[in-house]
């Protein structure tokens, strides 16, 4: 997991072949006033999530893995908090292979107040519990990018 502001997002481009696109993406684009919904930029290894979440309470918000893709999360509207457990502590969930997406049980460990103008990235290694709001609703984007070797 990565949490930083948005203006060091390029400083991670070696991380993976892909957040560069990424990054330029975001200088070409900007983040906010477009549409919700989900816009291509390199086919299914790389796409954007603009969307309008359900705020959650610690309670309702479950730990969620990714096998395939990373997220990078970025919260527009509001500060949003985000459960964090490393995947090595969590019991072994279903795995939905069409979503690329599994659920677990188990509370998080940790949580992060991500504030508007910063970014959390999570890898497959990192359980998240997103959208832990008091507030009704977060304009956020999520970047999924597919988990590429370097």
């Amino acid at each position: 997991m990565i949490i930083d502001t948005l203006d060091n997002l390029s400083k991670y481009v070696s991380l993976n072949p892909l957040f560069s696109k990424v990054v330029d993406f975001i200088e070409n684009n900007g983040l906010e006033g477009h549409e919700q919904g989900k816009v291509e930029i390199d086919g299914k290894d790389l796409f954007v999530n603009f969307s309008l979440a359900k705020g959650k309470t610690k309670d309702e918000a479950l730990l969620e893995t990714h096998n395939v893709m990373i997220d990078i999360q970025i919260p527009l509207s509001c500060p949003e908090t985000m459960g964090y457990t490393s995947r090595a502590e969590l019991a072994e969930g279903e795995y939905n292979e069409t979503k690329d997406i599994t659920f677990y049980k188990q509370a998080a460990k940790e949580y992060i107040t991500i504030h508007p103008g910063s970014f959390v990235i999570f890898f497959p290694q990192d359980a998240h519990a997103p959208c832990i709001s008091d507030e009704k609703q977060i304009d956020k984007v999520i970047f999924k990018v597919k988990n590429l070797p370097l």
